[in-house]
Parts: structure tokens; C-alpha cells; sequence
């Protein structure tokens, strides 16, 4: 378990854009030292802000796009091509202005496909993805993640991991359906947190005054189960990369002044 690191940035244009710079160095490096880079994503306003801005950046070239493995932390399970799915918004932002290996582009199964509607067949398909991705190196069922990107929700939750609701309390799966989550559309596919701390590092998103408390709560030592995102971190570090605005509850003391 890596201790939580803190940085601030004055809004959350500026967090998207370090965000981005940051996520190019480290695929970089990460291509330098073993060949590859493998990425989780994340949706929602901050992840998509960050996928845009990394569209938009000079650097992007810097990546052998070719060479890195996109995951994704969690999926609204509704049909191929809908809007609201999180792998449409990242094709929208950045996928599809850059060469990837569609072989390497690991996409959560959407509904009505070989699936059906059954949620938890297409989160166990995903879980056996992850695995065969797996080498003896990671000593585990998942791949070990360069980078794990998470939004982080007003009401803590990260990924599709919500307060209090079964999957958060997952220890087994590695991916699991979600039923009944209290934000549309309320069935899901998510990543479980042992998945999650499998990364070499766990990234966690928040802009926005609706993200203070969460912020404040999930980094005072909430629970788990009743602050999702005090679960997820990284085997070699946390980050959480902040605005202004969502840090405006937080003491001073747990990030740098500079950072802001």
C-alpha cells in the first residue's frame, strides 16, 4: 500500500493538461524500460478533460501508440456505440486521432452483444481477458498497470464502485457486474479494488467544489467500504491529481503550497 501523494493545480484546465504531460512521460517510460506500457482508463468529465488533452498535446507523438495496452476501469453496461459509454467518449477524445493496435484496445463488453444483458457474464469474459493477459511477473490474475486512472465521484465512489454496495466489498473477482448503481444507467461492469491496487500506480482524479467532501472524506481514513476511493491505490504510488476547487477542503499540510 503506497501512501497518498497530493497535487493541486489551480483549475481543472491546468490539471487536465499536467495530467496529460504526466501520462505521456510515464507510457514513455514505461515503453523504454520494458518494451510496453499498459493504461487503465477512466470516464466522466476529469478522464475524458485528460484524454482530450492529451489529443491536443505536441507531445503525444513522444508514444509508440502502437506499443500500449488500453484497459478500462468500469463500463455503463447499454449498447455498443451508445454515448454514455466510457470506451465511445475516449474514442471521441483521443482514440481514434491516434495509431493504436486495435488488438491491444481491451474494451468492456457492451449490452445486447454476445452477451446479452447479462452483466456479470460479460464482467467475468473481462476478468478472463485480464488474465490471459497475465504473465508470471505479475503474480496475479490481472496485469500489473502502469497507470490506473479513476474519477473520483461526489459521493466517493471510483470506477463503479459505490458506498456500502456489493462490489465494493469484493475480494475474490477481479471484475464484477454492478446492479442497482444509485447513478444512471444503474447496471455497470467495473474493476474490483484487489484489480485496482494491482498497478504499479493508481492515479485518482477530482475538479470541482462537488468533489470536495469526497476528497476530504476518502483521505481522513474513511472505510473502504463506506469511501470507495480510500481503497484504491497503487503497489508504488497514489497520486491524487486535484483542482483548487475540489482540494478547498483539505489542510494545507497534506500537499506542497507550491503544488497549487
Amino acid at each position: 500500500m503506497s501512501t497518498p501523494q497530493l497535487v493541486v493545480h489551480r483549475d481543472k484546465e491546468l490539471m487536465a493538461q499536467a495530467a496529460a504531460a504526466r501520462l505521456i512521460t510515464k507510457i514513455v517510460d514505461a515503453q523504454a524500460a520494458r518494451g510496453s506500457a499498459s493504461v487503465v482508463l477512466t470516464g466522466g468529465r476529469n478522464g475524458n478533460g485528460l484524454l482530450a488533452a492529451l489529443a491536443s498535446s505536441p507531445a503525444r507523438d513522444a508514444i509508440d501508440w502502437s506499443r500500449l495496452d488500453l484497459w478500462w476501469g468500469d463500463e455503463r453496461f447499454v449498447p455498443e456505440g451508445d454515448p454514455e459509454r466510457n470506451y465511445t467518449q475516449a474514442r471521441e477524445a483521443l482514440l481514434d486521432a491516434v495509431p493504436l493496435d486495435p488488438k491491444r484496445v481491451h474494451a468492456m463488453p457492451a449490452s445486447g452483444g454476445v452477451y446479452g444483458k447479462d452483466a456479470d457474464a460479460a464482467a467475468a469474459a473481462y476478468a478472463a481477458e485480464l488474465a490471459a493477459a497475465a504473465g508470471p511477473e505479475d503474480h496475479g490474475p490481472v496485469p500489473t498497470f502502469d497507470v490506473l486512472m479513476l474519477g473520483v465521484g461526489p459521493d466517493t465512489h471510483v470506477a463503479s464502485l459505490f458506498p456500502e454496495l456489493p462490489a465494493v466489498r469484493e475480494t475474490e473477482r477481479t471484475v464484477v457486474g454492478v446492479h442497482g448503481a444509485p447513478k444512471p444507467p444503474p447496471t455497470r461492469i467495473s474493476l474490483t479494488l484487489p484489480a485496482i491496487r494491482a498497478a504499479r500506480e493508481v492515479w485518482l482524479l477530482a475538479a470541482g467544489e462537488d468533489k470536495a467532501r469526497a476528497a476530504e472524506i476518502a483521505l481522513s481514513g474513511a472505510g473502504e467500504v463506506q469511501a470507495p476511493a480510500a481503497g484504491a491505490y497503487g503497489r508504488a504510488r497514489t497520486l491524487w491529481l486535484l483542482d483548487a476547487a475540489a482540494a478547498s477542503r483539505l489542510p494545507r499540510s497534506l500537499y506542497p503550497p507550491a503544488s497549487a
